[in-house]
């Protein structure tokens, strides 16, 4: 991967790093800004909404670390090669999912594997 082509991922991952930080921010300080209601009948609603808010910024801030991940590889020059096989990911791949780690072939293989372990 090219100088040209590291920097067009860089600002890519930067872009959604600011997107997903303020979307962060923003679910966060409207969960914080929240007055429970005392009605008894809204409490459990109030709540299932509370816990599905909360597992939504846990996957966000899960994104959040593999972006950050992403950044410190290319600030390495280990972008865009797999870490199992050290083969290029590949553009289309980092076009689609500018985390990934794994070769389509490697994450395919895992994958397997993981069924195999899941269904033994």
């Amino acid at each position: 991967m090219d100088a040209r082509q590291q920097g067009f991922f860089r600002d890519l991952l930067l872009s959604q790093r600011n997107e997903l930080q303020a979307r962060i921010s923003s679910d966060f300080e409207l969960m914080r800004a929240f007055e429970p209601t005392s009605d008894p009948s809204d409490l459990g609603t109030v709540e299932e909404q509370r816990q599905s808010q909360l597992r939504l910024l846990e996957r966000e801030k899960k994104l959040l670390d593999k972006i950050d991940e992403a950044l410190e590889r290319i600030a390495r020059g280990e972008y865009g090669w797999c870490k199992d096989t050290g083969e290029p990911i590949g553009l289309k791949r980092l076009l689609l999912r500018p985390t990934a780690t794994l070769s389509i072939e490697a994450k395919e293989r895992q994958e397997r594997q993981e069924r195999h372990m899941r269904d033994a």
